[in-house]
């Protein structure tokens, strides 16, 4: 009697190491799967008024409160924290320096995004006389702004390591601090430009707590509880006692954002968010011992980058077919009845266009090894800040402005060049 072939899953499965923290890809994938589809639900289509960018936020101010759930970007950090102090604390090991393994991680977050970025150029020139296209490119490019801030993140994560190695929970609470300070700077003077710096001081801190996960400084249910207990007493504070909305993303229902610029209240809902999340580590781990959900969360991680990048494409796509068809029995009015009851059919629709993206674009997740020498470090620094520098305006602007095309998608692709990726794959 033959012995059954083994299922993928199960191949997949048993290739996986038994060190490997299963639980830090399910939180990456899951994430990322709860901001694409909060963005399908928040951002809606108005068959008169067309997108909206935060809709339903500025229609349902109920829903405020629902983004201490559905904002969970604090949760990309923790997972991204405890994979940059692994990966780094590994080439350090190997005697890999800065300028390589910065180069490596660059360019697997840059080059899945070149495509997008050439994509929406295209579009602009075609496009451009066309009302409606720059707020498309600015709706379809929002990702970008969590990039720039990561990328930032990346650039000072050695550093950063050091601190915690140093100093522990003080590293930590010397950042908060500090971005507080920038708030209250900020907000007293009445300048949003002021707190910016907290888009760097906010998300390097809260990433030390991947450090604390990984280090083993937050094992046990009643640290993590804690973690959870300070998060919430502390957005309570800041949310009922000072200046900040409930909203967790940006509405224009409130006077201030919590998001934009990133504001010292994105860190305590990281803590609650992960202490909450950190307490079901161990079911977590259970469940992930299964093959199929394993493999399931193995193929989003795969192509995690490109599923998070275009999904607003997707979702603008669709939303101006429907404007030009003037569909308007499939763009009921939002926030109604028949709005919500047709979201789930919404995100289907959306799900479908992105996998056909995914399908097409998934490719540039897969780059060539490099053979090239270590650079010296200088030069992958000066192509993250470049990138940085060209997302930070694409995130706010996209790539049409009032006066026609902008140029500043393409500096991103420039940093990308400065890194040595277009001759590369020419070779």
């Amino acid at each position: 009697m033959t012995t059954p072939r083994p299922s993928r899953a199960e191949q997949v499965d048993a290739a996986t190491p038994a060190s490997r923290n299963r639980v830090v890809d399910l939180l990456r994938a899951a994430a990322i799967t709860v901001v694409v589809l909060g963005h399908w639900t928040i951002i809606a289509v108005d068959a008169d008024g067309g997108i909206l960018p935060h809709g339903v936020l500025d229609i349902a101010t109920w829903t405020h409160p629902l983004t201490w759930v559905f904002q969970v970007m604090p949760i990309f950090f923790l997972v991204g924290g405890y994979s940059n102090a692994l990966s780094w604390r590994s080439a350090r090991h190997k005697g890999v320096g800065y300028g390589q393994w910065l180069r490596t991680r660059l360019r697997r977050l840059g080059i899945p995004l070149i495509p997008l970025l050439l994509a929406w150029q295209a579009i602009g020139i075609v496009a451009a006389p066309y009302a409606g296209v720059q707020l498309a490119s600015q709706m379809a490019l929002i990702p970008t702004w969590f990039l720039a801030a990561y990328l930032m993140v990346i650039l000072v994560a050695p550093p950063c390591l050091l601190l915690w190695e140093r100093w522990g929970w003080w590293s930590i609470v010397g950042g908060i601090a500090l971005a507080g300070a920038v708030d209250a700077i900020s907000i007293a003077a009445d300048r949003p430009l002021l707190g910016f710096p907290n888009y760097l001081l906010v998300w390097a801190a809260f990433h030390q707590f991947g450090y604390a996960w990984l280090d083993g400084r937050l094992d046990g249910l009643r640290r993590r509880l804690l973690l959870a207990a300070i998060g919430l007493a502390g957005l309570l504070l800041l949310v009922l006692a000072g200046p900040y909305p409930v909203s967790m993303i940006t509405s224009a229902a409130d006077d201030l954002s919590n998001s934009s610029p990133t504001r010292v209240t994105m860190a305590f809902l990281g803590m609650l968010q992960a202490g909450l999340v950190l307490s079901l580590e161990k079911p977590l781990e259970a469940l992930l011992r299964r093959p199929r959900l394993w493999f399931v969360t193995v193929l989003v991680n795969r192509r995690i980058m490109t599923w998070f990048l275009w999904h607003l494409t997707a979702m603008v796509a669709l939303a101006h077919l429907l404007l030009a068809l003037d569909a308007r029995a499939l763009l009921p009015e939002p926030a109604s009845g028949a709005w919500w009851a047709t979201r789930p059919l919404w995100a289907a629709a959306l799900l479908a266009l992105t996998g056909l993206a995914v399908l097409v674009m998934g490719r540039f997740e897969d780059p060539r090894e490099d053979p090239r020498p270590a650079p010296a470090p200088w030069r992958p620094v000066l192509a993250a800040v470049t990138v940085i520098a060209g997302l930070g305006v694409v995130a706010s602007v996209g790539d049409v402005g009032e006066g026609g095309m902008t140029a500043w998608p393409l500096l991103p692709v420039a940093g990308m060049v400065l890194l040595g990726v277009v001759r590369l794959r020419r070779t």
